[in-house]
């Protein structure tokens, strides 16, 4: 099977040339080879590339620099600025740029958007017009991203990081799994997918996280696994797991068939995105 992570940040270091906007707890580089190095080692044959809003806002120009480097191992996501008045010809932009696979809105509580937001209809109808599926991180905010989903019916949404609010440092807060059942409810939307990414950090549990087998289980059951995207959400995860630790749980449980694990680390992901990495001999 080809196994697809559908959520890494990769970016380089902070200089004057290329500065963070902000400084997250993440190591101080990883960049497009030695992501490339970390999937080889456990066996990731590509990977969703979500700009890294944290460090560089609406400027993907370092994805596209990645993806140029290592042709057919990244599908590019980038986030997009409902307040730009020009977000429809960035997005338009966006589509004819090579590896590019979708866009990103942010709808947590600090961004301060709702669901009405005139910008984010207009991202709506642009990602409609253009064949874009949109990322949408609305953890902690899941109420607003129900509501932006059934308005858009006609648009296709996927939902990062289980719609659950993550721990970017160890431990896992005490009831992570609170949202779950909103998680659940949003299931019958069929104009939306879920990413099973970052998991790993919602366990009280040391690797391998047996924890977090058993509300996955009702988030596979109520969207299907041909409708979850596994993903580790590397580096954003950095300070709980590495990258092998996000993996290897995964790619080794008995609680997946090989069937099961094949749609749910690649095949589900394919399909959402319309992309996959070539086959390598």
């Amino acid at each position: 099977m080809s196994i697809i992570d559908s959520q890494v940040h990769v970016y380089a270091a902070n200089t004057p040339e290329r500065p963070w906007h902000s400084m997250p707890n993440w190591p101080d580089h990883v960049t497009g080879d030695e992501m490339v190095a970390a999937m080889d080692a456990v066996g990731v044959d590509g990977a969703i590339f979500i700009s890294a809003f944290s460090m560089y806002r609406y400027d993907a120009s370092y994805a596209v620099e990645v993806r140029n480097a290592h042709p057919g191992r990244f599908g590019l996501v980038k986030p997009v600025d409902p307040s730009d008045p020009a977000v429809a010809d960035v997005i338009a932009d966006w589509k004819k740029t090579p590896g590019t696979v979708g866009i990103r809105i942010m709808m947590t509580p600090e961004a301060g958007r709702n669901p009405d937001d005139p910008g984010i209809d207009l991202i709506l109808r642009e990602a409609v017009r253009h064949d874009f599926p949109v990322n949408m991180l609305c953890w902690g905010n899941l109420d607003a991203g129900t509501a932006i989903i059934d308005r858009h019916p006609d648009a296709r949404f996927i939902i990062d990081h289980l719609g659950i609010l993550q721990p970017r440092t160890p431990p896992a807060p005490p009831e992570p799994w609170a949202d779950l059942p909103k998680v659940l409810d949003l299931a019958s939307r069929p104009n939306a997918v879920i990413k099973v990414s970052g998991a790993c950090t919602l366990s009280h549990a040391a690797y391998p996280y047996p924890d977090i087998w058993d509300p996955l289980a009702r988030v596979f059951d109520a969207w299907s696994l041909d409708r979850c995207l596994w993903g580790t959400d590397w580096t954003r995860a950095f300070a709980v797991v590495n990258y092998a630790q996000a993996v290897e749980p995964f790619r080794l449980t008995d609680r997946l068939t090989e069937s099961e694990r094949a749609t749910l680390m690649g095949g589900a992901c394919a399909r959402a995105y319309g992309w996959a990495p070539p086959v390598r001999g």
